[in-house]
């Protein structure tokens, strides 16, 4: 049974706040146009296309986020750190629905619980960075913000922002969402067929036997149930998938922020689930101002300079009436500061009282440079912070609801460790990340299992 949804008065956002209501505050990460009329005929062009998303995907996805606050799903949430224009082809995206679709499979088989299944694609364009520009030697140019502002490629020319980029943005962002419930709709998740799911390059994997005996007493589960029902289980051929990005370039955002017909207020129709970064959650900034206005569920990334205080003070700014489902916080704090860093944050909320589903991105925190240039993330810190937050949340008597992972499902060598043992030497054979450095198949899968191991040890005593 659904939680059902609190009901807001429209009053509660219609005086104070529109969708451009971000406009007086600061804005950072946005880029700089040189051409104002460009971008407002960019802009224009994108206030009349389509939406993305529908209102109600966005609410039945609150329903979810709100039973996975209470403990009665968890929330998986992976892709890639930024998209790529030329990334928007078949294969890329099916391997990455089979990665979630496998690892979500992992966690409905081992915690016996429904999984809410995020896809970070289909508008991951935008990326935040620590400069605004970028030097190499002697040349300075602005810093790659990601595809949907500018080009990797460091000339004057692919640097420039292009507001006609954003158009391109949407155009891949629909074809992604397209192929991708094109697939789900035509059985392609069906639980009657998961060796479907099978990525080629990882037959020889170690994990490749653990996981044909899960395939195989699913497979086992689903028929049994079948003969006892004499028919078809027909719920187990299609799922519910949704998509979040980090909604940072909020031009684009205002432009698909839509009122609907039956429903009050404004959503946002670019994505299900948007998030603010760690680098734009300041409570007087743009983006506060205008995720607090729009009916989405949200997120916010939350890192270890973020004090108690601030956290309680974004609730009241982001969640003021305590809506169920509203709110996720995201802490990304690094293995090494994570026990240190995060207690202090749930006690206080805890102690507030509000409802928030508490995410795990073991990513971010864990990112560094190698001694042959590459940037890297370790897989046993990644896999220590998972482990580190399901001990301290439960020392603390809160729950972790859900992990946020950049993952991809091609055969890359960007983070180290996991069940290849993979080494700093190994990165250079195929290393394809722009930004920042995603687990491969083979690590996402062991991710899945070892919290499936951490939660099954818990509850058996040890």
């Amino acid at each position: 049974m659904s939680t059902p949804e609190r009901s807001l008065h429209p009053v509660d956002v219609a005086n104070d706040w529109s969708p451009g209501s971000w406009r007086t505050r600061p804005a950072l990460q946005m880029p700089q146009y040189p051409d104002p009329a460009a971008l407002e005929a960019a802009l224009a062009e994108l206030r009349r296309l389509p939406p993305l998303v529908t209102s109600w995907e966005i609410l039945a996805l609150k329903r979810q986020i709100a039973e996975a606050q209470e403990g009665r799903r968890f929330l998986l949430q992976g892709g890639d750190c930024a998209e790529n224009f030329a990334d928007c082809e078949s294969g890329t995206i099916s391997n990455r629905l089979k990665v979630l679709l496998q690892m979500s499979l992992v966690l409905v088989h081992g915690l016996r619980l429904p999984v809410v299944r995020v896809g970070r694609f289909a508008g991951q364009y935008a990326k935040p960075r620590s400069a605004d520009m970028e030097t190499r030697g002697e040349v300075s140019l602005p810093s790659y913000r990601g595809d949907v502002v500018n080009g990797p490629e460091f000339t004057a020319q692919a640097r420039v922002p292009d507001p006609q980029r954003m158009l391109t943005a949407h155009a891949r962002s629909a074809m992604t969402m397209n192929f991708v419930r094109a697939l789900i709709d035509g059985g392609f998740a069906d639980l009657h067929h998961p060796e479907y799911w099978n990525l080629s390059w990882v037959g020889c994997s170690p994990l490749a036997d653990d996981y044909q005996k899960m395939v195989n007493s699913i497979g086992d589960a689903v028929r049994f149930m079948e003969t006892l029902a004499g028919a078809e289980v027909h719920n187990l051929n299609r799922i519910d998938f949704y998509t979040s990005h980090e909604a940072l370039l909020l031009p684009y955002e205002e432009a698909l922020t839509r009122q609907v017909p039956r429903q009050w207020g404004w959503f946002n129709l670019s994505t299900h689930y948007p998030w603010i970064g760690m680098r734009t959650a300041a409570l007087d900034g743009a983006h506060v101002e205008y995720f607090r206005g729009i009916r989405n569920p949200i997120a916010i990334k939350v890192g270890p300079s973020v004090q108690p205080d601030q956290l309680l003070r974004l609730m009241d700014a982001l969640n003021p009436e305590d809506e169920p489902g509203r709110l996720t916080f995201i802490h990304r704090m690094g293995a090494a500061q994570i026990a240190e860093k995060l207690p202090p944050l749930l006690e206080a909320v805890r102690r507030d009282g509000r409802r928030v589903l508490w995410v795990c991105d073991a990513m971010h925190g864990n990112t560094e440079s190698t001694a042959n240039g590459y940037k890297t993330r370790r897989f046993a810190n990644i896999l220590a912070e998972v482990e580190h937050s399901f001990d301290l949340h439960a020392a603390a008597g809160t729950r972790l609801g859900g992990v946020h992972l950049e993952l991809t499902g091609e055969d890359v060598t960007e983070c180290t460790g996991g069940a290849r043992e993979l080494k700093d030497a190994d990165l250079e054979r195929a290393y394809r990340s722009t930004v920042d450095p995603r687990l491969n198949y083979e690590q996402s899968l062991e991710i899945a299992m070892a919290i499936v191991r951490k939660q099954g040890a818990r509850h058996s005593g040890h």
